[in-house]
């Protein structure tokens, strides 16, 4: 049996943006020390953090020292480089393991492994050359979306392939980089399943949330989502299988595909707590960040019960572009709650905060949650 990581312990943060902050804030509350790594400072999680290491990832003999002041190291952002998990993991447990990073930071490897495993991914070919792309074309056809393999968030590194004619200059858009070619899925909606799974291999989910994106960026998350029973167990069913599989210590995200007849696919996984999950900080007995405390500290799991149905509105760093939004305008909502992030420099596309409403029903809570954001530039 392993022993647990008990509060008064350190724990250390790969990564210091606004999943690290709530991260801290969630461990503060409970007693641990805080420690984050990134390149940057005055950051999100450093502003909350009783450490704060400002170095680049690629400093091994700075992860060396980080690593040996803490007891656990997990991560808020996934594209660490590898070396440097597995530095850090030569000095105290990294969860999850570096091997889940290496699945889920890079396409191709991570639709290779799902596809391996039996689980539901969109038909797709490996691109790594003029001669793929063209058997990829001939044996998926259009639509379909070119997506790097590396690097790709928000939209980012994606273009959509509507005829043959288009695909080699798609390629090249994205730097004839390695990628991955996929079949365009005609969705009805897109869902998430967030999961944890601790030392013991227990798990537990917060059920299905639907998401809406505008501009390829998370605009707004309902709970519960709207789809069917059939569809909903399913998407949980997978998600556990997908944490099982990977052996994941820790919280991911499972993304999906719903199609109009309920049918599901995997669209990506995020090895960390999830922009999709903030509405759980207000709306769930456990918070995504409090339960990925317990599972990489060897606790027990916490509930993930939904005290009231929720929606989560981002706000992004185009509401700063004429002046201050008018907080006291949205908070004139009473079931609204303010999570802003600390981010000095607001600017187009930039995550700057969210707001959360909670309320009797889904559809109550998603238009509360619009209303309150509208009131911000009123």
């Amino acid at each position: 049996m392993i022993e647990p990581i008990l509060p008064g312990s350190a724990v250390g943060v790969l990564g210091s943006g606004q999943l690290g902050r709530m991260f801290a804030i969630a461990a503060r509350r409970m007693g641990y020390r805080v420690h984050t790594f990134s390149p940057d400072s005055d950051t999100p999680t450093g502003q909350v953090s009783d450490v704060e290491i400002t170095a680049p990832y690629e400093d091994l003999d700075a992860i060396r020292k980080f690593a040996q002041s803490v007891r656990v190291v997990t991560f808020e952002f996934e594209n660490v480089p590898s070396a440097a998990a597995a530095t850090a993991a030569e000095f105290a447990p990294v969860r999850p393991a570096g091997s889940v990073l290496h699945v889920a930071q890079n396409r191709i490897r991570e639709k290779a492994f799902l596809a391996k495993a039996g689980l539901p991914v969109t038909p797709f070919r490996t691109v790594e050359s003029a001669e793929d792309l063209a058997r990829a074309v001939t044996e998926i056809g259009c639509p379909a979306v070119l997506k790097t393999a590396a690097s790709g968030y928000d939209g980012k590194g994606q273009v959509r392939v509507v005829s043959v004619d288009q695909s080699e200059a798609a390629w090249i858009s994205i730097g004839r980089e390695p990628a991955v070619y996929e079949k365009f899925i005609a969705f009805d909606r897109e869902v998430s399943v967030i999961a944890a799974r601790s030392v013991d291999g227990s798990v537990a989910d917060y059920g299905v949330v639907e998401n809406r994106h505008a501009n390829h960026i998370l605009d707004v998350s309902i709970c519960p989502a709207r789809v069917p029973h059939p569809a909903a167990a399913r998407a949980r069913e997978i998600a556990h299988a997908v944490l099982e599989a990977l052996d994941v210590v820790g919280v991911m995200c499972v993304e999906f595909f719903v199609e109009p007849d309920g049918g599901l696919y995997i669209n990506e996984l995020a090895p960390r707590p999830h922009n999709s999950g903030h509405f759980t900080f207000d709306a769930s007995i456990t918070s995504q960040f409090e339960q990925q405390l317990r599972a990489v500290c060897g606790l027990p799991l916490g509930s993930t019960e939904l005290l009231r149905p929720a929606a989560m509105a981002n706000l992004l760093g185009d509401l700063w572009a004429q002046r201050e939004p008018k907080w006291a305008a949205a908070l004139a909502h009473p079931d609204v709650k303010l999570h802003l992030y600390g981010k000095l420099n607001p600017r187009k596309g930039r995550k700057m905060g969210h707001l959360t409403a909670l309320a009797q029903d889904a559809e109550s809570a998603l238009s509360m949650v619009l209303n309150a954001r509208a009131a911000l530039l009123a």
